[in-house]
């Protein structure tokens, strides 16, 4: 109890408060950056580890050049200095942070060490900044010996880090827009400055704390600057998993998360599947006798769910991990649960494991162009899925990769994988680019293979409600996995196999009519890389 009294903010130093909002800030940043640059390069560990490599460096290089100098250099002036230069910076990042990734995302380097620059431009100065303050607080700080001094401010800075850590992750990530918390790292920062600063804050220095603070309401109002994802932004947040947003483009309501276009409706026909891939969702009742239950693991915005509940009569599971994605869903896609279609907030291989529940088909749609959750992807994880199917059941896979060359390694992985525990594995790509797309992989549990020929003569005899010939069409029969590996739950090198497609254009067919007669040609929209 009375080392917690010892560092209670009513009894800080001027230059512990300032160690305090340094590690807060610092740590806070770090856990934020995770979510700045994602919808640009993922949150990879390729990502991950550059976030963290970068502060690191940051705060060593902070901390070496802080202790050179800190004897004759260091007073509450230079630590004032310190916080309100961290909360300038801020104030830029506020406007041009967008810009910044824009312009350091077009750097010529391998695709894994993409996110090395950008992060070292958005975040490598305010945290060398908040690196000087430790020393310079540990020579001001008054303990007799060097030792004392520098024990007393590292544990101050370890307290703060930790506040910031658990305080960005479990509160302002989940709840304030990622505009409204660099806004409230900068007013910290400047909270920081006028307490430490003190008495001795007057003329220029107060002169400085205001503009400072002018600045980061006005980078606010401003708002970022860059390109966006076009259309009207009717609502967007940060939730504990990604950012999303929900934009209305001419009379299409699309679902972004992380920055990519993960669902879609047509505001006039909510029935009408958009996306093309999605029409795939239907191929497994050419290949199955009967769908009694089915189950989604990913709902986004709930396209396939919808349209299952609606049309067949099946009762229909859907697992989605991101509560919020599920109220977006309610509120804006038009998804209501009932008798037919039931909605669990939980992760998907839990939810499979802790069943008994038998189905005809499950969807496995959770699966994104550079995240995906490994521990659904491996054999241990096609062995529980193929348990909870029916004698008859299908499994389809919803992957994003380029159907052959560089990028496609990832798909070819999976369909390795899924090999391993179904007795055959089918593979449509969705588009007839190169381009990273949708790739639907079904497997079956049946003995027998189904040919071609006999998928469309199935099209022809069963009424499922669509035509199912183009996408037929797109049947790949001679998929040759290659020297990939077999994703397992000791080794899923997942974040490997997706490295290739970063930067890549990634195309989704979105369709016109539905059925038979009238049927459009897809048509592609490009999503940047």
């Amino acid at each position: 109890m009375g080392a917690l009294q010892e560092y209670a903010p009513t009894r800080t130093t001027r230059a512990e408060f300032a160690v305090l909002v340094s590690g807060i800030t610092s740590m806070g940043l770090e856990i934020l950056a995770g979510r700045v640059v994602a919808p640009e390069f993922g949150s990879s560990i390729y990502t991950w580890g550059s976030i963290i490599g970068i502060f690191l460096a940051a705060l060593s290089l902070g901390y070496w050049r802080g202790g050179r100098r800190a004897a004759e250099d260091a007073s509450y002036g230079k630590l004032t200095a310190l916080l309100l230069g961290a909360a300038l910076y801020v104030a830029l990042l506020i406007v041009a942070s967008d810009l910044l990734l824009q312009a350091t995302s077009v750097v010529p380097v391998p695709a894994r060490f993409a996110p090395l620059l950008p992060v070292t431009v958005l975040f490598g100065p305010p945290t060398y900044l908040l690196g000087v303050i430790s020393p310079y607080a540990a020579e001001l700080s008054g303990k007799e010996g060097t030792g004392e001094a520098s024990g007393h401010v590292y544990a101050l800075g370890t307290v703060g880090s930790i506040v910031g850590a658990f305080a960005t992750t479990f509160l302002l990530v989940p709840t304030l827009s990622i505009q409204h918390t660099w806004l409230l790292f900068g007013s910290v920062l400047l909270l920081g400055a006028v307490r430490v600063g003190g008495p001795d804050l007057t003329g220029d220095g107060l002169v400085a704390v205001v503009v400072a603070f002018v600045l980061l309401v006005a980078a606010v109002a401003v708002g970022p600057l860059g390109a966006g994802l076009g259309g009207d932004v009717v609502y967007q947040t940060q939730t504990p998993y990604q950012e999303l947003r929900v934009v209305d483009d001419g009379g299409t309501r699309t679902l972004y998360l992380d920055g990519q276009p993960h669902s879609a409706m047509d505001l006039d026909d909510p029935d009408r599947h958009v996306f093309d891939y999605t029409r795939y969702f239907h191929l497994p009742l050419l290949m199955t006798d009967d769908v009694d239950r089915v189950l989604f693991v990913g709902g986004g915005g709930f396209t396939g769910p919808k349209i299952f509940a609606e049309e067949y009569d099946a009762t229909v599971d859907v697992v989605e991990i991101d509560p919020e994605v599920v109220r977006v869903a309610k509120e804006y896609f038009g998804v209501e649960e009932g008798p037919g279609l039931n909605i669990y907030v939980e992760d998907g291989r839990r939810f499979l494991r802790d069943t008994d529940r038998e189905y005809d088909l499950i969807v496995l749609d959770a699966y994104k162009k550079d995240k995906v959750p490994f521990q659904l992807t491996t054999v241990e994880f096609m062995r529980l899925a193929e348990q909870r199917l029916s004698s008859d059941g299908v499994l389809l896979a919803n992957v994003i990769s380029a159907p052959s060359g560089s990028g496609s390694e990832f798909y070819r992985a999976e369909y390795r994988t899924m090999s391993r525990v179904f007795p055959h594995v089918y593979s449509f790509r969705t588009s007839a680019s190169g381009f990273v797309q949708n790739i639907e992989l079904v497997a079956t549990k049946r003995a027998d293979p189904l040919t071609e020929a006999e998928l469309r003569r199935r099209n022809r005899e069963r009424d499922i409600g669509y035509d199912m010939g183009h996408e037929i069409g797109f049947y790949d029969r001679e998929v040759q996995p290659g020297d990939v590996p077999v994703l397992r739950d000791d080794r899923a090198p997942v974040d490997q196999l997706l490295d290739p497609m970063v930067g890549r254009k990634y195309v989704i067919e979105q369709t016109g009519a539905d059925n038979a007669s009238d049927r459009e040609t897809p048509t592609q929209r490009l999503v940047g890389g």
